[in-house]
Parts: C-alpha cells; structure tokens; sequence
C-alpha cells in the first residue's frame, strides 16, 4: 500500500468554530448589502455544496465578500475557537507515514494563527484556503497532482455534505466526520466512501 494523502476541511474537522464563522459570515454579508441568513440552518444550507457557489446563487458578489472579509477578520476574537480535543494526537499519527494537507474555505492566515496556537505547527505539509482558490475540487485535483497521489489513496475528511460532493467530483475518496457542522443524516445524503464519529476512526481507513 502507498502513502495516502489526507486532505482536511478546517472549520469543522480541526476546528469547532461553528459560533464564530456564523456571525463573521453574517457580518460580511450585511457589509455587502445582503444579509440574507435569519437562522443557523440558512447558514449551514451554504455548506450543501461549494460555499462560495452558494454565496453566488444568493446575489452576493463573492470578490466584494473575501474583501471585506479580509477588513473584518481583524475586529473578530478567534480565542472562541478551539480544537476537537481528540484530533491532534490522531493527526500527528497519521502524519508519520502520509501526507496530510489542508483545504478549506477559510482563509490561511487564520488556519496558520490557529495552528501555532494549538502546537499544529509542522502536521500539514500545506495550507490551500479560499486566498488560494475557492473551489475546493480544484483545490483537490491540484494537491493530487503536486504531490503525485493516487486518487484511491487520496482522502478528503469533510464535515459538510458540500464537502463530500466537492470530494467525490474531485474523484478521491470522501470521509464524512460527525463531530462538525453538518449532522450525520445530512452527510449519508451525499454518500460518502466513509463516514467517522470520532477523530480516531480516521487510523482504520
């Protein structure tokens, strides 16, 4: 067997930060002139497939969002976010022996401050945010291609149904994780390969 390639989703997966993002998405939103989310489930709706599609599909100028996002990450207070407490020593496992990697619609910046914070530094060989490109399939196909990974050997751990779809156009293997936004009802909609409830489920894959 090959060494496999674990692409991780951030918000969700290594970072429980649901309360967070909901209110700097919101407040990016009205910035915008569209304040569209009334409830948490319009906001998780944005995660059924690409987050920025969806933005996209609502009205919202998504070059005019990721600007203002950059002005008001500054005001936000990201001590709120933490990690899953049982994922670091899991990561640091699979890290021995694999590549891990990670994609997420965040940004790298905050991706980065958060893993130095939490002693992450030196896990994940790269950081593919939104600062590189927002579609996260084309995220995949380019971290299968730089690092010359085999699509079956190659698994993206999500915890959004976008996240899985986003995985399966890609063509590698999806791992829908329970612990994150979207429940585990919502995950099996988008037919996962696998489906984990806690962090040390990802050693038996």
């Amino acid at each position: 067997m090959g060494t496999k390639l674990f692409l991780f989703d951030f918000d969700g997966v290594i970072a429980d930060s649901l309360s967070f993002y909901e209110e700097f998405v919101k407040t990016c939103l009205e910035q915008t002139g569209t304040p569209f989310i009334k409830t948490r489930e319009e906001y998780l709706d944005l995660f059924d497939d690409n987050f920025y599609a969806a933005l996209r599909k609502k009205g919202v100028d998504t070059e005019a969002f990721t600007s203002i996002a950059v002005n008001v990450a500054p005001q936000m207070d990201y001590s709120s976010i933490v990690p899953f407490g049982d994922l670091l020593p899991v990561v640091r496992e699979l890290a021995k022996n694999n590549t891990l990697l990670v994609i997420s619609s965040n940004t790298s910046p905050p991706i980065k401050a958060f893993f130095s914070r939490y002693e992450y530094d030196g896990i994940f060989d790269d950081i593919l945010g939104a600062d590189f490109m927002l579609s996260k399939r084309k995220k995949i196909r380019h971290a299968v291609e730089k690092w010359q990974a085999h699509n079956d050997l190659t698994y993206y751990v999500g915890d959004t149904a976008g996240d899985i779809r986003e995985g399966k156009a890609a063509g590698i293997r999806t791992v829908a994780a329970t612990w994150g936004w979207h429940p585990r009802e919502r995950l099996e909609k988008a037919d996962p390969d696998y489906i984990v409830d806690f962090p040390d489920d990802l050693l038996t894959i």
